[in-house]
């Protein structure tokens, strides 16, 4: 399931939120239930199967949200350092600058002082550490030269800047040192609920494993049979939209011809989002098998926001890089209406995205353990499902 999640951010809410799925392919043998839910409290301190299936979903959910974190302050942290870089650059060139500008007040001193024409106070002030108090207490400007004043403004304009950059530059490496640290702390999370799960995980038997594996499959049977219904559901709203389509068509061809600007900008809107989803889908499908790693954007594995911001990216389509981002980079659409290309979000908290490719399935980079793959929308239930969006 991926990488994301922060403070709930804005987006419709198609359904509400259940409990995290069991835990993925390579671990969904993970899950378990020997026992119903009225099951006696086990003779030992061991947990019982539920409570262990519990934790381990819990946990991979937390991992997530880490991991949305990790992503959120890597992204930042970039950004940050090449903001960095660029300012203390310009401070460079901005230092280099005030030195030439204290240079020519010293050049334009020292030709007074060779050919006298200069007042004592008018030298001291032109060679002071700070010219403008020298000015302020004597208001010599009046004693100067044009080319002198020219000098002096430059000087003070190139001071004033300078120190201004300086202080930005200083805030700026604050900000990255607290972004370093940021990332720092997310993915130490990351790893810490990643360990806690596969510890988990280490301690049940073959047997609760099968069982697991049972259930699992039980699960992604419901899910498939979801999908067909809303497969069934599209085809028929298709099938009206066709049919009404088509009878508008023949009522425009008795009477007089009207302006159809409009309904042929919408259709090249949905031409150019149907070439561009086409291109989408066809990267994710490339990309089928690749394991999920958290924080990963390719091309050799991904997290879940990772591969939707790499394969609208290959259709020429920018998208943040992250799930809570994501979500308001579009346009919400019904989950009736949804078409391939479209990006699915799950969980009250937005903490992991899918590929829409149509029939109720999706593309996704699910969790730790897991590789990229087609799988329904409704793998966690339907209360999982939190918004639609169309990218472009």
């Amino acid at each position: 399931m991926a990488s994301h999640r922060k403070s709930r951010p804005a987006g419709t809410r198609v359904a509400g939120i259940r409990t995290p799925a069991l835990a993925t392919a390579a671990l969904t043998s993970v899950a378990l239930l020997s026992q119903t839910a009225n099951a006696s409290p086990s003779t030992d301190d061991k947990p019982s199967l539920e409570e262990v299936e519990k934790k381990v979903d819990d946990l991979y959910r937390q991992a997530e949200s880490a991991t949305e974190k990790y992503n959120s302050a890597k992204d930042k942290t970039t950004k940050q350092r090449k903001r960095v870089d660029t300012l203390l650059d310009d401070v460079a060139k901005r230092t280099q600058k005030l030195n030439e500008a204290r240079e020519e007040l010293g050049r334009n001193a020292a030709a007074q002082y060779r050919t006298g024409a200069a007042a004592p106070d008018t030298a001291t002030f032109l060679l002071a550490d700070n010219p403008q108090d020298y000015f302020d207490q004597t208001q010599l400007m009046d004693r100067m030269t044009g080319r002198q004043k020219e000098s002096v403004d430059d000087y003070f304009t190139q001071q004033s800047e300078t120190m201004e950059k300086r202080r930005e530059a200083t805030q700026s490496l604050d900000t990255l040192t607290d972004s370093q640290n940021d990332l720092k702390s997310a993915k130490a999370t990351v790893q810490q609920k990643l360990s806690d799960a596969r510890e988990l995980l280490s301690k049940l038997t073959a047997e609760e494993k099968a069982r697991l594996a049972a259930i699992e499959k039980r699960k992604q049977e419901e899910a498939a049979r979801k999908a067909a219904e809303l497969a069934r559901q599209q085809a028929e709203a298709e099938r009206q939209r066709e049919e009404a389509a088509a009878a508008a068509q023949q009522q425009e061809s008795t009477q007089p011809p009207a302006d159809s600007g409009t309904s042929d900008s919408s259709s090249s809107s949905d031409s150019s989002y149907a070439t561009k989803a086409e291109k989408t889908l066809a990267f994710a499908r490339s990309q089928i098998g690749k394991p999920y790693v958290w924080g990963a954007t390719g091309p050799d594995s991904y997290d879940c926001s990772g591969l939707t911001q790499a394969a609208w990216k290959a259709a020429g389509v920018d998208i943040p890089r992250v799930t809570y981002d994501q979500v308001n980079a579009g346009t919400t659409v019904p989950l009736s209406s949804a078409q391939p290309g479209d990006l699915v979000f799950f969980y009250d908290d937005v903490t992991h995205v899918g590929i829409y490719i149509g029939n109720g399935m999706m593309i996704h980079a699910p969790k730790p353990g897991a590789y990229v793959r087609e799988e329904s929308i409704y793998y966690d239930g339907e209360s999982s499902i939190h918004s639609v969006v169309r990218p472009a």
